[in-house]
């Protein structure tokens, strides 16, 4: 393998930029990320040698090994986990390709945009990029690393953390890597026993894996009584000290975990630098016998909605490391959940095809998913705000559960928030309240969908509503109006569109009888005016909605909305255009003077003209821009000229 010297991609050169003079504001991270990344390399290795035996070399001694020479100013971390060839080196270390580095870029400068003192240190962990944080510490790094069971030679990758780094064959003979950190002159102090065991201690007690320190001491030969010799010089020796617990903390008695101990080991397995919002730490003993310990996080991670976002809970049997990312404990809606769980009834060699179909793991997923919505339940009831904190980070992911889930719908419903025609900006009701404050005569849940809050509490559809005091939800997000496809109703009440078919208001027999003599009157005018529309309406009618406003658009029972329509293109699936129903104010003086042009002449030009008009000033109502805008602002001119000669 001949030496060769690579750049760092812009972005990778941008980040190392970040690390060195400003990212972290606190250094001692770097080893909980090294660490952490070298019992990753040893759970893959362990997998596959589940797999492949011969991968493992008869050598199952798994370890991690920290050692610090003060005279080099080094602090060596290495493992005997699977390792990298040199195209995984490249990729995983010098492109950096699938970290996400310029998402985090990104948000790092959107962060700092908002808060030039803000703690970047939470955006570590969700964007991959911790074996970057050595160089904080670091003036130069230095990996050996190889590929386990490969034939290839083991390779040597080097940087001073700038522009460049190189790639060369290295002399190590065994499976796993070393990297090699060679402190800066600020940063000495760091090539410590105690510092080095005491930051173990806090961030990595919890390591599956034994991490092993060679500490040096000097004694006193002693005599045959065991006694020290006090004159006899003193005699060096070397001995191996285990730095972790290795207790697995789920296996603990919740009693006997401490809530900093909970803390720092969501740290470890979510390389999240903030706290997590809410855990949940139980056992299940009998027929079926497993542990877990789950955690719910504060901030959504950068990936949530991308098609590569993973499952963030773990599969253990008996204290050993089975897959990550497994479909099968957690419905996708709950993919932002982190944990482990670890089962003492499933077959250690057990495969992703066979969990497939593993009885025990779908009572395990039902049982999970249980306890999640039961604390999210509690957290909604017992502390609001820190409910609202949650769902303004994954409450768009709950809402998904609606139309995946049919078995939890109506627990999933009682989770889900939205804005209201009742409530300030902001500020969020869920169902259950809103059926709380329903007055008497209302029979159903009202809501209307649209992009944006201003646009909707101004619409045409809510004039009745607002008149007759009953509540509109105001669904916001692309996702709310499609999962009315599935809840359909809450507590024995329809959940109806106000944009879509008739609506009963409740109204009495008079109101009614109005309605069947404004269509009877406007009869001619209306069929008029649908031939006008003809190409963008598929109905002209007088309306149940309106009380000030000239006119409204509406869409079918069951047809598709715009909001709907603009969800599914954007999921590129064709979407046929759809006709609305243009509805008409009866009362609105508009339309007496456009039904005595019409009696005057059947023919006239403003018929077409004003039709135009009104189905524009529908559109605009809903944020929409005219078909024409061209058009649309010449008639508005003209009717203004010919409005100030009538004066």
């Amino acid at each position: 393998m001949a030496k060769s010297t690579m750049k760092f991609k812009t972005e990778v050169s941008q980040l190392l930029e970040l690390v060195t003079h400003s990212l972290y504001s606190n250094k001692e991270i770097f080893i909980r990320e090294l660490v952490s990344n070298a019992s990753d390399a040893l759970d893959k290795l362990r997998l596959e040698g589940l797999r492949n035996k011969k991968i493992l070399e008869n050598n199952t001694d798994f370890r991690i090994n920290i050692n610090f020479d003060k005279d080099s100013k080094t602090i060596t971390i290495s493992d005997n986990g699977i390792g990298m060839n040199k195209d995984e080196v490249i990729e995983n270390i010098g492109t950096i390709a699938k970290s996400g580095t310029k998402e985090f870029l990104a948000k790092l400068k959107d962060l700092k945009s908002k808060d030039k003192n803000a703690d970047t240190d939470q955006l570590i962990g969700q964007f991959g990029v911790g074996f970057y944080s050595a160089f904080i510490v670091s003036e130069r790094i230095v990996i050996n690393t190889k590929k386990a069971g490969s034939e290839e030679p083991a390779v040597r990758w080097e940087s001073d953390g700038k522009e460049k780094f190189t790639i060369d064959e290295s002399d190590r003979t065994e499976r796993g890597t070393e990297i090699i950190l060679y402190l800066n002159k600020e940063n000495e102090d760091f090539a410590s026993e105690w510092k080095i065991k005491d930051i173990v201690k806090k961030y990595s007690d919890y390591i599956s894996y034994p991490i092993m320190m060679t500490v040096q001491r000097e004694e006193k030969p002693k005599d045959k009584d065991g006694k020290e010799i006090e004159d006899a010089p003193s005699v060096t020796k070397y001995e191996d000290q285990t730095l972790n617990s290795m207790k697995a903390i789920w296996q603990k008695d919740k009693k006997d975990v401490k809530d900093e101990e909970y803390k720092e080991f969501y740290k470890h397995i979510s390389h999240d630098w903030e706290e997590p919002l809410e855990k949940i730490h139980f056992g299940v003993e009998g027929v079926l016998s497993y542990k877990a310990l789950l955690y719910i996080p504060k901030k959504a991670p950068y990936d949530l909605f991308m098609r590569e976002s993973k499952i963030g809970v773990s599969l253990y049997v008996k204290n050993v490391f089975i897959m990550d990312d497994n479909k099968n404990l957690l419905p996708e809606y709950f993919r932002f959940i982190k944990g482990v769980v670890d089962s003492a009834d499933l077959p250690l060699n057990v495969s992703r095809e066979i969990l497939q179909e593993d009885k025990m793991l779908e009572k395990i997923k039902t049982n999970l998913v249980k306890k999640i919505l039961d604390a999210l339940k509690k957290m909604k009831e017992k502390e609001p705000e820190k409910y609202l904190e949650f769902y303004e980070s994954f409450g768009k992911v709950i809402k998904e559960g609606l139309y995946t889930d049919f078995e939890n719908k109506e627990k999933l419903a009682d989770l889900v928030m939205f804005e209201s025609s009742k409530t300030e900006k902001g500020k969020l009701t869920s169902l259950k309240e809103y059926v709380s404050r329903m007055p008497e005569g209302q029979k159903d849940i009202y809501f209307i969908a649209g992009e944006k809050r201003e646009v909707l509490e101004n619409s045409p559809h809510l004039e009745k509503f607002k008149a007759k005091d009953f509540e509109v939800l105001f669904f916001t997000d692309p996702i709310d109006e499609f999962i009315t496809n599935n809840l359909t109703e809450y507590d024995k009440k329809e959940i109806k569109s106000i944009g879509k078919g008739e609506i009963d208001l409740g109204e009495d027999e008079s109101a009614k009888k109005e309605k069947e003599k404004a269509s009877k009157k406007f009869k001619s005018l209306l069929e008029a005016m649908k031939e006008s529309l003809k190409e963008d309406v598929k109905e002209v009618r007088v309306s149940d909605r309106l009380t000030s406003s000239a006119v409204c658009l509406v869409s079918e029972e069951h047809g598709m909305t715009p909001q709907m329509e603009k969800m599914f293109r954007a999921m590129n699936q064709e979407v046929p255009k759809t006709k609305r129903i243009l509805e008409i104010n009866p009362n609105h003086p508009v339309f007496d003077n456009l039904n005595s042009i019409y009696d005057a002449d059947k023919e006239d030009a403003r018929i077409k003209d004003y039709s135009e008009l009104l189905f524009d000033q529908a559109l605009l109502a809903e944020g929409v821009m005219p078909k024409d805008p061209v058009k649309f602002a010449h008639k508005m001119a003209d009717l203004m000229v010919m409005e100030s000669k009538q004066k």
